[in-house]
């Protein structure tokens, strides 16, 4: 799977030690965050990140901010974005399961790694369930389009 991963200043330690940890897993990371600790804008990745996951240049998305907040809210506004954040595995399940969320954000300063890998873990074994669900994400795609 290609994985698109972004994060500000506040996460480059995080975003490295989970982007080794994704492709120990045998994913393909390419990443659209900032490798420097100078203070820089989450929304600049935020919106790189989504735009790679809606026009099909990543398969789905990690974002990393100070909360996971701010970037999943940039990332949101890309058309196509599903982006949820998690602050523990069994989030992470669910909004792929119910919410087949494209994009999966936490915070460096909410989780620490360990968490964090097991959110990205879950994330990635869980699958969309379809059924009643599917009606809810044609209702936001709605949203999105008028």
């Amino acid at each position: 799977m290609k994985i698109a991963i972004g994060n500000d200043h506040t996460a480059v330690e995080m975003k490295l030690e989970i982007q080794k940890f994704l492709e120990d897993l045998g994913h393909e990371v390419v990443n659209y965050g900032t490798d420097a600790a100078e203070s820089c804008n989450y929304p600049i990745y935020g919106e790189k990140v989504g735009l790679a996951v809606a026009g099909g240049e990543a398969d789905c998305g990690v974002l990393i901010c100070g909360t996971g907040v701010g970037i999943s809210i940039a990332a949101n506004k890309v058309k196509g974005i599903r982006a949820a954040v998690c602050t523990d595995a069994t989030m992470a399940r669910l909004v792929k399961e119910h919410n087949d969320a494209n994009i999966i954000a936490f915070g460096a300063r909410i989780v620490g790694i360990e968490v964090a890998k097991d959110i990205v873990k879950a994330y990635l074994d869980a699958e969309f369930m379809g059924g009643r669900h599917v009606r809810r994400i044609e209702m936001i795609h709605e949203i999105e389009t008028r």
